[in-house]
C-alpha cells in the first residue's frame, strides 16, 4: 500500500500547519472501548477514528478529523455513517495493505508532528494486535513525540535514554517496568516504595512489576535500552 494512496495530496501536511493545529492527537481504534474514553478526551483534541474506533466516535456524536482503515469490522450502513460524519474519510483494500488500521492512523498522526499522541482502543482480545500497538510507542519516541496507550485500567509509555519520566499517582496504584530491549541499564527510581539506583533489568525478569509511587509523583530515568513504563490499577 503506497503512502500516496493512504494520504491524498490535497491534505496540508506542512510542519508549520501540523504544529499549529495538532497539540494532541487522539487515535481511537477498535479494541476495548467504553464510556471511560469520553472522560479522557480534552478540549482541542484532534480525533482520529481507526476502523471500528471511528464508529465508536460518530455514534456518540463526535466528529473525527479523519476516519481511516479498511472498515471490514463495520456494516455497509455503519461505514456510510462514518463517512458522512467525518471531516476526512480514507478507506483502503482490506487485503492489499501493509499496515494495520491502527498503524495507518498512527502514521497519519506522526506526519503532523503533534506534541502528543494518545491511543484508545489499542488493547483488546487480539493479543497480536495489542502487542503490535505497544511496539508503535518506539516510533513516536524516536520522533520526539510524547505517546501513551490508555485503556480503563492502564497507561503504557516507553522510556529511552535521556530525560527522565515523571509519573503522577492519579488514578493508578501500581507502576511496572518491563524491558523492551534485551537489557535496560542505569535504571534509577525516585519517589517509589522500591527505589533503584543505576540498576539493570533483562527481558523476561519480573523484578520491575507492581512498584508504588509514595508521594504525588515518581521519577524514572534510564541510561541504556528501552523500558516500558506501565501505570495500572485493578479492574
Amino acid at each position: 500500500m503506497s503512502e500516496s494512496r493512504l494520504f491524498p495530496s490535497g491534505q496540508d501536511d506542512s510542519p508549520e500547519h501540523s504544529v499549529k493545529e495538532h497539540g494532541r492527537i487522539v487515535i481511537v481504534s477498535g479494541g476495548t472501548l467504553g464510556s471511560w474514553v469520553l472522560d479522557r478526551l480534552q478540549p482541542g483534541d484532534t480525533l482520529v477514528g481507526a476502523d471500528r474506533g471511528a464508529l465508536f466516535l460518530v455514534s456518540r456524536g463526535l466528529k473525527p478529523s479523519v476516519s481511516l482503515g479498511d472498515f471490514d469490522s463495520v456494516s455497509p450502513e455503519e461505514r456510510e455513517m462514518i463517512r458522512r460524519h467525518s471531516e476526512t474519510f480514507i478507506d483502503c483494500d482490506p487485503v492489499m495493505k501493509d499496515w494495520t488500521d491502527t498503524e495507518m492512523a498512527f502514521e497519519w498522526a506522526l506526519e503532523r508532528q503533534p506534541q502528543e499522541i494518545v491511543l484508545f482502543g489499542a488493547l483488546g482480545t487480539r493479543f497480536d494486535h495489542s502487542l503490535a500497538n505497544v511496539f508503535l510507542l518506539r516510533k513516536a519516541l524516536d520522533r520526539g513525540i510524547g505517546c501513551c496507550i490508555v485503556d480503563a485500567c492502564n497507561e503504557i509509555r516507553l522510556l529511552g535514554p535521556g530525560p527522565s519520566m515523571t509519573l503522577r499517582k492519579g488514578l493508578y496504584d501500581h507502576v511496572s517496568l518491563l524491558p523492551l530491549t534485551l537489557d535496560v541499564r542505569g535504571i534509577t527510581l525516585t519517589g517509589f516504595q522500591y527505589p533503584l539506583t543505576d540498576a539493570s533489568l533483562s527481558i523476561g525478569q519480573s523484578l520491575g512489576i507492581s512498584n508504588v509511587i509514595t508521594g504525588e509523583t515518581g521519577e524514572v530515568r534510564i541510561g541504556e535500552g528501552y523500558l516500558l513504563v506501565i501505570q495500572s490499577k485493578d479492574g
